[in-house]
């Protein structure tokens, strides 16, 4: 989940060991999530998996539901460097790419390599967020900010001219977040057994269709 932690001369090393510590924990945290589910994953297997004390991972994260949160956040993103999705150089072709078709397939390849590393701990959250608050909270959370992340994208696209004109913009921003999200993908997953070749191909297509369809003003 977490990449690790090279010797760098302008990182202190008792950062870089705070890193590496951390590395350690999420690794050994998301294993145990996977393996064992949400409910039945303590903070103290954790602790015991990453060979660190119980009380580092208590003073570091504070609660399993905001250890699971961080665990996913990291894997969203593929490491712990503080760069969110919008920011990431795989995001890049989504907003610059000179053609509509180039910025659908990097839209969806994107959106491929992030449930690459999370689709299965998406499916943890879900049955994680019918018995746990926090974490239906940041579930919402993370469709929330999905759907602000098709808003960037889709309006970026009708900015630079890129999208029918009178198309409905608020219409292709929703419909977009329905089919990109993670209840979508592990709907497809597992209704229809679809691997990710399969799954990105789709989700090309849809957003094709959806870009030049019939909801127009």
């Amino acid at each position: 989940m977490s990449k690790s932690v090279k010797a760098s001369p302008g990182v202190p090393r008792g950062q870089r060991q705070v890193a590496r510590t951390e590395g350690r924990v999420l690794a050994a945290a998301a294993r145990l999530f996977l393996e064992r589910g949400y409910a039945a994953t303590t903070l103290t297997d954790v602790a015991e998996a990453a060979d660190v004390g119980e009380r580092t991972v208590y003073v570091r994260f504070g609660s399993k539901a905001l250890l699971f949160k961080r665990v996913v956040d990291v894997a969203v993103v593929g490491d712990t460097a503080p760069v969110d999705v919008l920011g990431r150089d795989w995001m890049e072709l989504s907003f610059s790419a000179p053609t509509l078709e180039e910025r659908i397939r990097a839209t969806a390849s994107a959106n491929r390599q992030i449930l690459e590393r999370t689709g299965a701990l998406f499916a943890v959250a879900q049955q994680a967020a019918a018995v746990e608050p926090l974490i239906a909270e940041f579930w919402q959370q993370g469709r929330e900010g999905m759907r602000y992340g098709q808003r960037m994208v889709w309006t970026r696209m009708a900015g630079d001219g890129l999208l029918p004109t009178g198309c409905d913009l608020e219409w292709i921003i929703d419909t977009a977040s329905v089919v990109s999200s993670p209840e979508t993908y592990l709907l497809t997953t597992r209704m229809m057994g679809w691997d990710l070749d399969t799954y990105e191909a789709w989700l090309v297509t849809t957003l094709r269709r959806l870009s030049t369809g019939p909801a127009l003003d």
